[in-house]
């Protein structure tokens, strides 16, 4: 007996269909889909909060000295004559950053084993973060089934059942 539902596609193309549908679900917290295919995202989705559960408050915020490139009204780099070649203008500033602990960084690369990076407004999404700063601490008292499958009957082509999944 198999340990997964092979979905009637080929492996990789049933890993990418698995893995888009759980970045979709941890983007926007709920998805619709057919009631197999929630039973298998479920299973990749419930161990990624736990990681985040456990990991959510293992880094450090530390004050590091940044060189940032003095830009003008127009948004543009200074630059200045310097030996008769043209060099840019930097400012050091004071930056305070959160660094991740070693376990909190290799729950982050494990995350992103199963999660696509999407972009919005063309800016690429950091759903690490997202399910470390925001999901993690909604989840922090449960033990488990951070997911809900509610059925919403028959799809209307093939008669498959289709559910809602979505965060609790």
């Amino acid at each position: 007996m198999a340990g997964y539902r092979k979905l009637g596609r080929t492996s990789n193309q049933r890993k990418a269909m698995l893995r888009a549908l759980t970045t979709s679900l941890v983007l926007n917290g709920k998805i619709v889909t057919t009631e197999t295919r929630a039973k298998e995202i479920r299973k990749q989705v419930e161990p990624l909060i736990a990681m985040a559960v456990r990991e959510k408050d293992n880094f450090e915020t530390v004050t590091v000295m940044a060189k940032v490139a003095r830009k003008d009204k127009d948004g543009k780099r200074v630059k200045e004559v310097v030996d008769g070649k043209k060099v840019t203008v930097y400012d050091e500033i004071e930056k305070t950053i959160t660094k991740d602990m070693p376990s909190r960084l290799h729950a982050r690369r494990e995350m992103l084993k199963v999660l696509y990076v999407p972009t919005q407004d063309g800016k690429k999404v950091d759903l690490p973060k997202k399910l470390f700063e925001e999901i993690a601490p909604k989840y922090v008292d449960r033990k488990g089934g951070y997911t809900r499958i509610i059925k919403i009957g028959p799809r209307k082509g093939d008669a498959a059942m289709e559910v809602v999944l979505e965060l609790v």
